[in-house]
């Protein structure tokens, strides 16, 4: 005789996988989960904004924040991947495509022209700061849940994007 849960491998083998991937709760896994997401939609709006700006930068220390928002989105676009990879790991699905990811986001996309090299910057500057208290957010609901290995990576990024809003600042701070 076959238990409940050999029943439901055979008749569903997601179902069973999903089930055993962590011994989080199916409410952390979804609240973790639907965090990450959220984050996930940031780091990318983050990442295409810094590419923006990097690609649309002009003025007398060009080389200079050209190089640097090239080296932070080089840092941010790293990040999709862990985010996604771990949601996935816990059980959870993540960002599917573009219109997800703008459902989704809640740092503001820049579509201007012409958007001057200080404004770029300051901008860039309040986005990493507004990323850092969503990623302290986060870790909270991975604190709530026991989720110590995704609590982990978050550490990680809240630093590199303290580091980011760092050196955007003392860069402002001088224009």
């Amino acid at each position: 005789m076959m238990t409940k849960s050999a029943v439901q491998a055979v008749q569903n083998p997601a179902s069973v996988l999903s089930e055993i991937r962590t011994d989080l709760s199916r409410d952390g896994v979804v609240e973790i989960s639907g965090a990450l997401r959220l984050m996930l939609a940031d780091v990318f709006s983050l990442y295409l904004k810094t590419k923006n700006f990097h690609w649309h930068m002009t003025g007398q220390h060009f080389r200079d924040y050209h190089l640097l928002l090239d080296e932070h989105a080089d840092q941010i676009f790293a990040m999709t991947d862990e985010i996604a990879e771990r949601a996935r790991k816990i059980g959870g699905s993540t960002l599917r495509s573009i219109s997800d990811i703008s459902r989704h986001q809640r740092l503001k996309d820049n579509n201007g022209e012409g958007v001057a090299a200080k404004d770029m910057l300051l901008e860039l500057r309040a986005d990493n700061l507004q990323l850092t208290r969503f990623l302290r957010a986060t870790h909270e609901v991975c604190d709530r849940h026991k989720d110590v290995a995704t609590a982990s990576l978050i550490e990680i990024w809240i630093d590199q994007a303290e580091r980011r809003t760092w050196f955007l600042s003392e860069i402002v701070t001088n224009l």
